[in-house]
């Protein structure tokens, strides 16, 4: 896969996909600009370069409609001042005006397009659409690594029509990390999952079972394993229709030598709700009318002797409701755990994210990705879309 720095770009129109779906505050200010952050590398590079740069990126979800409140507009005063330059804001994505606009720009120059799903043929990867997209440019560049796992006109279709197409630095970055971890990793590997359903991440759990050695499951989903074991849980959510499913993955964890790690005693309330009455119980105690929203103080204390020797720490999904500070202690344990480790430690995943974010740890973290999906889809062992196409 090539990338940014093995095509030469000086003076030619560059589109670079990234992904700037920042959350805004009700008055459409940006309160999170990780994102944004985190392509500055490849931006810089490329103006650095004396490319004439087009930026495209989408923003929540407008359903292919066009909806100010999810204008990319507050984006561009942001990036020009990170950039310290004027960022234009074309006024689309496509179109008669949007070309004009392109056309004149210098080198050093930046435009950033208009949210690409005020079109629904974005998401529905159409043709046409791809084709407008890539006749911006003399060279296609995706460092979008959070959507590359979707099949969408700008992350994959462009790739079909634009004269060159690369990867940005920070789509590198990410699969680099990644297969240092995953495929070259120093060890023991421990992987962590977390999260609310099974359904969810089973792919991810049966493909792990392959590289790792040790496994700690905790969140919600981790209820659905103790039940294949013969716990109740009272009101806890549950997927009764995989506990046999739950039950095969520890047995072949066991068959294949994975040490699994399940949670011990859980904090446990009578209700869903921030204020609801709560204790800590061994799983055993568990009222009948009450539900498991987090982990508890000997299951931390487990997790955390788990990591004591482990040469790289993988982690997706929260060991609770971490939102809600009665139930957070579990997911912040954690992670002041995996920080203080000496192992390789990559995060993915945006509740994971925001809880690590939260906990004032992420400097003592190795790597943050910006994917949820596309991480989950990668700890699943398939191809992402965006990479295939450019591969």
């Amino acid at each position: 896969m090539r990338t940014i720095k093995e095509i030469p770009i000086a003076g030619k129109r560059v589109l670079i996909r990234v992904d700037f779906n920042v959350p805004l505050d009700a008055d459409g200010n940006i309160t999170d600009d990780t994102r944004i952050m985190s392509a500055l590398p490849t931006l810089h590079y490329a103006l650095e370069q004396d490319a004439k740069l087009i930026i495209a990126s989408h923003l929540g979800r407008p359903k292919g409609q066009v909806d100010p409140g999810f204008s990319l507009l507050p984006v561009a005063g942001r990036l020009s001042e990170l950039l310290g330059k004027t960022v234009e804001m074309a006024p689309d994505s496509i179109g008669p005006q949007v070309q004009s606009l392109v056309d004149g720009l210098e080198p050093g120059g930046v435009v950033l397009l208009e949210n690409l799903r005020f079109y629904a043929q974005e998401q529905q990867n159409d043709d046409d659409f791809a084709k407008e997209l890539a006749a911006l440019c003399d060279v296609y560049i995706n460092d979008a690594f959070a959507v590359s796992h979707r099949v969408n006109a700008s992350v994959v279709g462009v790739v079909r029509h634009a004269p060159e197409s690369a990867a940005g630095l920070l789509l590198k970055k990410e699969l680099d990390y990644f297969k240092l971890a995953m495929d070259q990793p120093k060890r023991p590997l421990v992987a962590i999952v977390g999260g609310a359903k099974v359904s969810s991440k089973l792919a991810a759990l049966r493909n792990m079972l392959r590289k790792v050695d040790t496994l700690i499951i905790g969140g919600a989903m981790a209820n659905t394993f103790l039940r294949s074991k013969g716990y109740k849980l009272g009101r806890s959510r549950i997927e009764e229709d995989l506990v046999e499913v739950a039950g095969s993955v520890l047995k072949t964890a066991a068959a294949q030598g994975v040490q699994v790690y399940l949670p011990v005693d859980a904090v446990a309330a009578a209700e869903f709700d921030a204020d609801a009455e709560n204790n800590i119980f061994t799983l055993p105690e568990i009222p009948s009318d009450w539900m498991v929203l987090d982990i508890g103080p000997e299951t931390s204390s487990l997790y955390a002797n788990a990591l004591d020797n482990a040469g790289t720490i993988v982690w997706n999904g929260p060991m609770g409701v971490f939102e809600m500070e009665a139930f957070s202690k579990g997911t912040f344990a954690l992670v002041k755990s995996v920080a203080e480790s000496d192992a390789m430690t990559i995060i993915g995943g945006g509740d994971t994210d925001a809880a690590v974010h939260r906990s004032g740890e992420i400097d003592r973290i190795t790597y943050m990705s910006t994917g949820g999906g596309a991480f989950l889809a990668l700890l699943e062992g398939k191809k992402l879309p965006g990479v295939a196409a450019l591969d």
